[in-house]
């Protein structure tokens, strides 16, 4: 069964791996996020019971 034998494929996907990592991560980590999240409490939302008319 030749896709058990990792010979063939297994170094070239370590080295794409370890070259995309390599060309990605620094052009990924400078990033900040856009939207910060909130330090505002969530106030509790009331809800009213739904009245059914055809009940």
């Amino acid at each position: 069964m030749p896709q058990l034998n990792p010979n063939p494929w297994f170094f070239m996907m370590l080295t794409t791996w370890v070259v995309f990592s390599l060309m990605f991560q620094p052009k990924l980590l400078p990033h900040t996020p856009t939207n910060h999240p909130s330090n505002k409490t969530q106030a509790p939302s009331k809800t009213t019971p739904w009245s059914w008319p055809w009940i």
